[in-house]
């Protein structure tokens, strides 16, 4: 059956909404890392995002490498999930239950940017993904000026050292950091939600009104 011309621009509406859409979530599938701060010897808080399984299956481990140049490092409590502190260069956060795919969480890690480190320089944390079936290592360098990888690990670039890195200081903007990277990662799925949901009432309302036209009509 030949749809009409209002019914045929209501679906293409609706699908191009929907790539449109979509192609942002399926960017941010990587395992990122936000930093509260990259200045050299400034406290950070490293916010790890875990948003999708090993191909559709149900993550039970995060394994986080920390640069040699780090020495202590404060993990944050994520309920439902053990911790295991640094040991040998690691910290791991094991599942009390799979983590679906498709459910993201994040793990937070409080820690001292090396006072040494070098502006310019990438601080990589590569993450070791572990799910009921398979694992994902994100531990591919990303180099600058060449196509992201596959599986690029997560990262950070240092930049100059700022006159405040005092920990209790450094502590504060942290949390606030946190709580503004979280607030903002939940309205802007919510945002992308209800674009969705408003694109679907739309082409259904179109759809709708051109029967009722067509009966009236008739």
């Amino acid at each position: 059956m030949k749809l009409s011309t209002p019914v045929f621009a209501a679906t293409t509406l609706l699908g191009a909404g929907l790539l449109a859409l979509s192609a942002p979530l399926a960017a941010s599938a990587h395992v990122e890392v936000e930093p509260s701060s990259t200045a050299a010897g400034s406290y950070s808080l490293l916010t790890f995002s875990v948003g999708h399984g090993c191909d559709g299956s149900s993550t039970t481990a995060i394994t986080i490498d920390i640069p040699d140049s780090i020495t202590s490092v404060t993990p944050t409590v994520n309920p439902g999930w053990e911790i295991t502190p640094l040991t040998d260069g690691q910290v791991t956060y094991t599942a009390d239950a799979p983590l679906a795919d498709g459910l993201r969480t994040t793990f937070a890690l409080s820690l001292q940017i090396p006072a040494d480190a070098v502006v310019g320089d990438t601080l990589a944390f590569p993450v070791l993904q572990t799910c009921e079936v398979g694992e994902t290592d994100w531990a591919e360098p990303v180099v600058e000026g060449e196509a992201e990888p596959a599986h690029p690990a997560p990262s950070l670039t240092v930049t100059e050292a700022s006159g405040e890195s005092g920990h209790d200081h450094g502590a504060t903007e942290e949390t606030e950091a946190a709580a503004a990277t979280s607030a903002t990662a939940t309205d802007d799925v919510l945002a992308r939600l209800l674009g969705i949901g408003g694109l679907v009432v739309g082409a259904v309302g179109l759809v709708v009104a051109v029967a009722a036209r067509r009966k009236n009509a008739a």
